[in-house]
């Protein structure tokens, strides 16, 4: 797994679960928010934690956030301070902006500013962003339990046109096959010979880490 560095604007809630779960998966997590009470909280689950008003440049080129591969602006209530902020991450050239929409005004605005990816609390939860970001194969899931889900994944290109016999899933990466949505059809149980094709989707078991492991393959 290669180590990406994240950085969370915004320690509420949901930009709690995305730190956290970011941080389980062991990538580098910088939280911020200018509340001194919710970065001492949150020192406990980062890999480090900052108080700082993201609505000023000086303060976030000071922490050097060009430097981190994509920043999550996970503000709560605060519109005004959340499009400041996008604006002035767009302005330093920030890889990749995630950012939280308070209603859909809000995310007209930071659609119209070039937010990479808008995010509705009331339809997204944070630990769900948080595996869509470190399985970007990985369209939906279930929870099963603290370390096992079910996971719709999206095949990557090169085990297209195969058959599960030739791809040896389980014994390569550890997770079972179920279910292969083809077409809008859904085959459960497929054979061994089941041939894959390239916008398959496959319903897989496993364990958390295998099935990231698994939904990450390029």
């Amino acid at each position: 797994m290669i180590k990406k560095q994240y950085a969370v604007i915004g320690l509420g809630r949901f930009g709690t679960s995305v730190a956290r779960r970011l941080r389980e998966a062991g990538h580098e997590v910088l939280g911020i928010d200018v509340s001194e009470e919710k970065v001492e909280d949150a020192e406990k689950y980062v890999t480090h934690a900052v108080v700082a008003d993201t609505t000023e440049e000086k303060a976030l080129t000071s922490i050097g956030i060009r430097n981190f591969d994509v920043v999550i602006v996970a503000i709560g209530n605060d519109i005004q301070s959340s499009i400041l902020t996008c604006m002035l991450l767009k302005d330093l050239n920030v890889d990749k902006i995630i950012a939280k929409a308070q209603g859909k005004r809000h995310g007209h605005v930071l659609d119209k500013i070039g937010v990479d990816w808008l995010v509705f609390p009331e339809r997204d939860m944070g630990e769900r962003v948080a595996n869509q970001l470190l399985s970007p194969n990985m369209l939906n899931y279930i929870e099963l339990s603290k370390e096992y889900n079910i996971e719709e994944i999206m095949i990557p290109s090169k085990m297209a046109e195969k058959s599960l016999r030739q791809l040896e899933i389980r014994a390569k990466y550890n997770v079972s096959v179920i279910a292969i949505i083809s077409d809008g059809d859904i085959i459960v149980s497929p054979s061994p010979d089941h041939i894959i094709h390239e916008r398959d989707l496959l319903v897989v078991i496993g364990n958390r880490q295998d099935l990231s492991k698994f939904s990450s393959i390029e």
